[in-house]
């Protein structure tokens, strides 16, 4: 079966997170016929499918996840999201690019390589999840606590996020910032406007020390990392009636931050500032991912020397976008990289990949194979 089949295949499996709808189940068949050892390993609601073929030597992990977003309203799509369709050279789907296109050439990439190198050194593995779309509790999370608790080592990771921007290979992911989410709550007393003297306004206490945080600059950046930054991203407080001071007011922020720092860092720094102003009030956080960054070395010369050639020009090498699966796997220490096709469309309404682009990534992800493990 041909990338562009299994790619279509995968598509027109409503995997909506968490649901696998049997994505891994058949990719997982194909790898076994090629001589993969195939474990499954189910946690809660997710499934993830550990993959190896060979055994001693370096560990080079392909990874990948088979859970897609939800695709929103039918109508707004030219064709249905769950079936797979190609216009003049472009496959249209939920997940065609994000990234149920990657997982299909990862697989293509491993069967080749493992008929071209019946014997080769060190040991290639497909590592695949269906809640990295979600809230990535039960998916490689949990998969790396088990993979600690047996000593699993992994070298190199190579992560099919669509990192590309214009074209296949453009870019070259080393890296991601971390990301901490803050959920604070500010106590006042509530009370009638006309009487302020009688109540304690949580908007007005809270607004000194949350302009404090958003202005606050946090560092420099750091090598190719951009600078740490705070976004506010709601505030919530009020009955709904204009003449009552509320008793509480909620607020969500998230700090997306560079290796300066870790997240206990960051935790202490914003809870100086709201005990600094006086504020009664409880946090809870949320860390999604510390910060990982890939140093020169074997696995990211390889991938500059592959991308080079496909994109016809060396890759911007880049730690910026949000976070991925790959934030787990690096602290078992990998070194970790992103390359997938064109990201233009994930997550939109009319998701798509070029078909040359999809047809190609096999050859990409073999190439990387050969280079580090052939």
């Amino acid at each position: 079966m041909s990338v562009l089949a299994l790619t279509c295949d995968l598509i027109a499996r409503p995997s909506i997170t968490t649901d696998d709808a049997g994505c891994q189940q058949l990719i997982a068949q194909r790898l076994a016929a090629a001589g993969f050892a195939c474990e499954h390993l189910r946690f809660g609601d997710v499934d993830n499918l550990w993959a190896t073929h060979g055994n001693h030597g370096p560990t080079l992990v392909l990874l990948g996840h088979t859970d897609v977003v939800p695709p929103g309203p039918r109508e707004a799509w030219s064709s249905d999201p769950f079936v797979p369709d190609i216009r003049d050279g472009v496959l249209y789907g939920r997940g065609a690019a994000d990234m149920k296109g990657s997982v299909a050439a990862f697989v293509v990439a491993l069967e080749r390589f493992v008929e071209a190198h019946p014997g080769h050194r060190g040991r290639v593995a497909l590592l695949l999840t269906s809640d990295e779309e979600g809230d990535a509790v039960d998916g490689v999370r949990r998969v790396a606590d088990l993979f600690r608790e047996r000593d699993e080592r992994i070298d190199w990771c190579v992560t099919g996020e669509p990192s590309s921007k214009a074209v296949l290979g453009d870019l070259l992911r080393v890296g991601r910032r971390g990301t901490l989410s803050a959920t604070l709550a500010v106590r006042g007393i509530q009370g009638h406007v006309a009487y302020p003297e009688k109540a304690r306004n949580p908007i007005h206490q809270a607004m000194p020390a949350l302009a404090e945080l958003a202005a606050r600059q946090w560092d420099e950046g750091f090598e190719t990392f951009p600078p740490t930054s705070l976004q506010v991203s709601n505030i919530h407080a009020g009955t709904g009636a204009n003449n009552v001071i509320p008793g509480e007011l909620q607020v969500l922020f998230n700090l997306r931050y560079n290796p300066h720092w870790r997240a206990e860092q960051l935790e202490r720094e914003c809870e100086k500032i709201l005990q600094a102003h006086g504020l009664e009030y409880s946090v809870h956080w949320h860390r999604g991912g510390e910060p990982f960054h890939t140093p020169e070395g074997p696995l990211r010369a390889a991938a500059r020397e592959v991308l080079t050639q496909f994109a016809g020009a060396a890759p911007e090498e880049s730690t910026g976008g949000g976070t991925s699966d790959a934030r787990f796997i690096a602290p078992l220490g990998a070194q970790c990289i992103e390359i997938g096709p064109v990201n233009a469309s994930i997550h939109k309404v009319d998701e798509h990949v070029r078909v040359a682009d999809l047809e190609a990534l096999p050859d990409l992800y073999l190439q990387l194979l050969e280079r580090l493990l052939g």
